[in-house]
């Protein structure tokens, strides 16, 4: 059995490093980060200060973010979109200072995928460790991505806020 997983995870590694850096700020090859910033179901969703702005983080501590052609109900990061943008697994709670509301959606493969506000919630390969938000502002995939924040203001744009 422990070969079946060995190839496994050779099989995910070389899937993320074959996504290519099709757009700015897209991740080129596997990142040391990347499986960590994944949240777990079940886990608490936190706020961190980064570059000014209150920030959702996952219970790791990795930068929540939120893709602009999502809707409620639907998330439209897919494929090789997921593999970049990992999507958040549901449910999630609320930890201290995370004011808004939060559910779930189904994904199309099956999974379920954390929702807060309204917006299905992903993390970033590119942030590679906690306190970063790289993925801020980059437009990929087909729509723009947003750090979530907590303070429900309107998203700020610029790419790589987060150090």
């Amino acid at each position: 059995m422990s070969w079946l997983a060995s190839a496994a995870v050779i099989a995910a590694a070389l899937t993320v490093a074959a996504c290519g850096n099709s757009s700015p700020g897209a991740a080129a090859s596997a990142l040391p980060g990347a499986a960590s910033g994944a949240a777990v179901s079940g886990s608490a969703l936190k706020t961190t200060t980064i570059s000014g702005a209150a920030v959702l983080t996952n219970a790791q501590g990795f930068t929540l973010y939120w893709f602009a052609p999502d809707t409620a109900t639907t998330s439209k990061c897919n494929g090789s979109c997921a593999r970049i943008w990992p999507p958040v697994k549901g449910p999630a709670t609320a930890g201290p200072g995370v004011p808004g509301t939060l559910s779930t959606i189904a994904r199309p493969d099956g999974a379920t995928q954390a929702i807060y506000d309204g917006h299905p919630l992903c993390t970033y390969v590119g942030d590679t460790r906690t306190g970063q938000a790289n993925g801020n502002g980059i437009n990929a995939s087909g729509g723009v991505w947003h750090e979530v924040t907590a303070s429900r203001a309107a998203p700020v744009s610029s790419p790589g806020a987060g150090g």
